[in-house]
């Protein structure tokens, strides 16, 4: 196992990012969820489920809740992973039992939306700076290593488990409000991780691909990769067909409409299509 990273912990940018996650999680649970009884999922949603049942304050449950999950993320993932981890629920924990926010609104329809935009902001900033505060994020990464299933279908199936508990305890109608706040917390939560620079493979296709590799590299200084294909096969025309090159160029979604407007202005019956990239690793990829 890799030795602890304490600077890349204790980075400014590293506890930036938790401290902002923590403050954003601690409003959107006492400022909305705890007091309606509302759940989001995943080692909080346990807490806030068990806390009806026992009275219990929801800082111990926290923690308790967390800590197999920590040590699992500490000798499977990574010690630094670990510490960070902790760190971050234990920061959590010591503010939802000293600070105090006032409910904000009993409106189920605001608490669902804005509690479940608050927790997903703060589950994303805890992410970029490194850690979780939900212990069900460490399973589900360890577990998507031993298995042909993604990290999000195995939250979905553990969190609907949740949320089933909840509608049993707290009724149907604050179970599908959790529903809610689940399905806000997870879009903001990718949202924050990927924020406007998420990675998109941009695919082209042109009679003037030359000058379309030209533009893309030179002016929008992206790195570009040529696959050789044939174009033709219509309908009305199945035996004519010609080689082609496939330009692919991984973009931002902020450079998408730039570089589309470009190549049309270049070809107007330019064939372009787009797929989502989960992940980018290494080669050269260049943010504008």
């Amino acid at each position: 196992m890799k030795k602890i990273l304490w600077k890349t912990i204790f980075s400014p940018r590293s506890l930036i990012f938790t401290i902002l996650g923590v403050a954003f999680a601690i409003i959107g649970l006492q400022g909305f969820m705890v007091p309606n009884n509302f759940l989001d999922g995943g080692v909080t949603g346990i807490s806030i489920l068990v806390k009806a049942f026992a009275d219990i304050h929801i800082s111990i449950l926290l923690i308790v809740f967390n800590i197999p999950f920590l040590i699992l993320g500490f000798r499977k993932i990574s010690k630094t992973f670990g510490v960070q981890a902790t760190l971050a629920v234990l920061l959590l924990a010591t503010g939802m039992y000293f600070i105090q926010i006032p409910v904000f609104t009993s409106d189920k329809v605001l608490i669902a939306v804005f509690g479940g935009f608050f927790i997903g902001l703060g589950i994303g900033f805890v992410i970029r700076g490194g850690g979780v505060i939900d212990g069900l994020e460490v399973i589900a990464q360890y577990t998507e290593r031993k298995s042909a299933f993604t990290s999000g279908e195995i939250i979905l199936v553990l969190n609907t488990l949740i949320i089933i508990g909840a509608a049993y305890k707290f009724g149907m109608e604050t179970g599908m409000y959790s529903i809610l706040v689940y399905f806000t917390a997870m879009k903001t939560t990718d949202y924050v991780v990927d924020g406007f620079e998420e990675f998109t493979a941009l695919h082209i296709i042109s009679k003037d691909s030359e000058r379309i590799k030209k533009a893309i590299v030179l002016d929008f200084n992206k790195a570009i990769t040529v696959y050789k294909g044939e174009r033709g096969y219509l309908p009305s025309s199945f035996d004519i067909k010609s080689d082609c090159d496939v330009i692919m160029a991984v973009v931002t979604r902020l450079e998408i409409h730039r570089i589309r407007e470009a190549v049309s202005s270049i070809d107007p019956k330019a064939f372009i299509y787009v797929q989502s990239i989960k992940e980018v690793r290494g080669g050269l990829v260049s943010k504008n």
